[in-house]
């Protein structure tokens, strides 16, 4: 690996270079093993790192580098004398940070929750196509094994003494690495292969992520393992909104009872590429139909009977718009009816109501997390249409925010009706939106 890339690397990663952490929209680092048996030999009892978590704008750490960094081509920037142990200038991870850019459709890059360590992980899935576990971690390779990424997660480790391993790990030579209070990076080349290891830790736990890599493939694999490791959030806040294009393991959402034999209409991005559809207390459903357009799924629950459908149709019946205000789509006062998601209530499964008013710009406030598909009702209590809850870029700070939109009731009449779903009409005494709102849970592969 050329030494300048392996030192502008290091210098990214522990600085948290913003335009990969744009890319990625992840901002915290992390790290991995790339050999289990120098991992192993460090999860011994050691005293427990401090608890607070690296930010991505943090004074970076000094970076070791093996051999000279003086001479290295390209670089104008001026240095200190202690140039081996300081952060590459700006203009040097400016550079890098242009080249980090990848086609990512190309590589099927996206961003996933590992289930095996909790961490973050950015992934090319279409260059690593392979899945499955490792000994303390998940593990994916490409079709012949040139090039392997892995994480780990390690409960009783000090952070340390497992950075001076990885180091010595057999067969590895270290170009460049950064050692801070509650992280680490590594990049070098081991045997016939470029690597880079990241690791982050809280407490005593350390989880990360390794990543190995032919020499022949450097020429995309150099630009998406700096991203890996600038993607990977190994402790990522459970109460806050997943970055933007990230699919979870387990995502709750809620859904509208459009008829007593089981159909439900719920969010299509909450129901898509999920491996089971659940709905607690009734059991499984199955997703039937879908508008891309308007981002709905409809959903089957087989075997359910006497649910409550929500009252639809407008005023005028099946096919009515049912007036003005909110419910056509202007500005208004808006209840929202749903379920939030677990972490938002204490694990609870409870039907709650938020005050919310449609603007030209969506629905304010946002609601919580797991309102995505809930029920919106007017001033006058009737269907204005389903929430769509989704992440947000905040603008000049990369973080993610929840962004809500209201998906009109006419739109979701056209859609159900157009699958057969005849529609509840308005009548004296009818069920409250309460009894026809569920929480539904996706879980992935």
């Amino acid at each position: 690996m050329d030494m300048r890339v392996a030192a502008i690397i290091v210098g990214l990663i522990a600085a948290g270079a913003p335009a990969l952490a744009k890319e990625s929209h992840i901002r915290k680092p992390v790290a991995a093993a790339a050999v289990h048996g120098a991992v192993h030999r460090a999860a011994v009892k050691k005293p427990a790192v401090k608890k607070s978590h690296i930010a991505a704008t943090a004074a970076a750490p000094g970076v070791e580098q093996t051999g000279s960094v003086r001479h290295r081509k390209g670089v104008k920037a001026k240095r200190d004398k202690d140039s081996d142990s300081d952060l590459l200038a700006t203009q040097e991870r400016g550079s890098l940070a242009a080249a980090a850019n990848f086609p990512g459709e190309a590589v099927g890059w996206r961003l996933i929750e590992d289930p095996a360590t909790g961490a973050y992980v950015g992934l090319p899935e279409k260059l690593v196509p392979h899945a499955g576990a490792s000994r303390t971690g998940s593990r994916w390779t490409s079709a012949q094994g040139q090039i392997q990424i892995e994480t780990f997660r390690l409960t009783e480790a000090a952070l340390p003494a497992l950075f001076e391993d990885e180091k010595k790990a057999s067969r590895r030579q270290v170009t460049s690495s950064a050692l801070k209070p509650e992280s680490f990076a590594i990049v070098g080349i081991q045997g016939l292969k470029n690597f880079v290891v990241r690791a982050d830790a809280r407490g005593s736990e350390v989880r990360g992520v390794s990543i190995l890599y032919d020499q022949a493939t450097e020429g995309i694999m150099g630009r998406v393992a700096i991203a890996i490791a600038n993607a990977f959030a190994g402790f990522p806040d459970p109460n806050a909104v997943p970055p933007p294009g990230m699919r979870r393991m387990v995502e709750y959402g809620t859904a509208i009872v459009v008829s007593s034999g089981g159909d439900l209409l719920a969010p299509g991005h909450v129901t898509d590429e999920c491996q089971a559809i659940t709905v607690p207390g009734l059991g499984h459903a199955e997703r039937v139909a879908e508008d891309k357009t308007n981002d709905l799924a409809l959903i089957r629950l087989y075997g359910a009977r006497n649910l409550v459908p929500a009252t639809l149709a407008g005023d005028g019946g099946q096919g009515g718009q049912g007036g003005q205000g909110a419910e056509g789509g202007q500005a208004g006062e808006l209840t929202l009816v749903g379920v939030a998601d677990p972490l938002a209530q204490a694990g609870d499964n409870a039907v709650t109501s938020a005050a919310a008013r449609l603007t030209a710009q969506g629905v304010e406030p946002a609601p919580k997390p797991g309102f995505s598909g809930a029920a919106a009702l007017d001033a006058s209590g009737r269907f204005a249409g389903m929430v769509d809850l989704k992440p947000s870029v905040i603008a000049g700070s990369g973080s993610a925010g929840r962004e809500a939109t209201l998906v009109p009731a006419a739109a979701i009449r056209a859609f159900l009706q157009a699958r057969g779903i005849s529609l509840a009409v308005p009548a004296a005494g009818h069920a409250a939106m309460d009894q026809s709102v569920v929480r539904v849970i996706c879980v992935r592969k």
